[in-house]
């Protein structure tokens, strides 16, 4: 299926710090791995990100008993620090995130091609649970 054909999904959130911060903390390994995850259930032990046009991100995510996990892995397409990402997931699929200063907050709306294995509603649940969970990192981060 083409890019046109994809069901599209759309997740957002506000955060309570200024811009440069959010990129920040969205875009380290070192945070990334404080956040990536939806549920306290899960986490991410490791994480790579070579944040340029044809680096590759890996993001590790396991549940915390062993049972289940995956790497969300890919490689961007475009980078502008500070207002967008682009990139194409491993599995073909393209995500959008869009980084909106508004000062003292910035606005964050994730857009991505949903996959053929789960329901909509669940992966948007999942997509928007994570988001969540980093806007909890972030607003609680000096």
């Amino acid at each position: 299926m083409d890019d046109q054909q994809k069901t599209k999904i759309t997740v957002q959130t506000k955060i309570n710090k200024p811009v440069n911060i959010v990129w920040e903390l969205w875009t380290k390994p070192e945070h990334i791995i404080r956040w990536n995850f939806a549920s306290d259930d899960w986490h991410c032990p490791s994480a790579t990100n070579d944040i340029r046009p044809r680096g590759r991100f890996s993001w590790r995510m396991e549940s915390r008993d062993g049972s289940m996990g995956f790497d969300f892995s890919g490689t961007y397409e475009e980078v502008s620090a500070n207002h967008f990402i682009r990139c194409r997931m491993d599995d073909d699929r393209v995500a959008t995130i869009q980084f909106e200063d508004d000062g003292e907050s910035t606005k964050i709306i994730e857009t991505f091609e949903a996959e053929d294995i789960n329901p909509i509603d669940l992966q948007r649940a999942g997509w928007q649970a994570i988001l969540e969970n980093f806007r909890n990192y972030a607003e609680r981060k000096q």
